[in-house]
């Protein structure tokens, strides 16, 4: 037990155990999200269209709604509920994107020495220097 705990410790299992805790909670509030704020809009604007609601009987029993058709147990595509879903996953990856984005950023070089042309040859050498390392002329 102490070999696991000490591997939990210092590897990257634990910020795994983590993300993937995190992630989940994120994606329950994306869930929510997508069902309960953007869906009813757009299927207001669509006509009156609850998203959730949408399927097609496989059976030969006709149903008014999803939830009579489960009730039965009828065979039924969700096509609803996968369109929900699929905006949830895109939701969720553009998410994923940019916080990969942000984390990914190039930290800023941190600036080099301060230099100065040589009066003499031109070139390039640092400022604190008193003689130029290409002409060696006094600066």
């Amino acid at each position: 037990m102490r070999g696991f705990k000490q591997f939990l410790m210092q590897s990257n299992a634990l910020a795994l155990a983590i993300g993937v805790i995190i992630g989940g909670a994120v994606g329950r509030v994306v869930s929510s999200l997508v069902n309960d704020i953007l869906m009813p809009p757009i299927g207001l604007l669509l006509g009156n269209v609850d998203f959730s609601g949408l399927f097609l009987n496989l059976g030969s029993t006709s149903y008014v709604t999803l939830s009579e058709a489960k009730k039965a147990g009828a065979p039924t595509l969700n096509y609803g509920l996968f369109i929900n879903t699929v905006i949830d996953f895109v939701i969720v990856s553009f998410c994923i994107f940019m916080i990969t984005k942000i984390a990914m950023r190039p930290s800023p070089a941190p600036p080099g020495p301060a230099t100065k042309a040589c009066p003499q040859c031109g070139e390039q050498i640092l400022a604190v220097a008193r003689k130029c390392k290409f002409c060696t002329s006094p600066v």
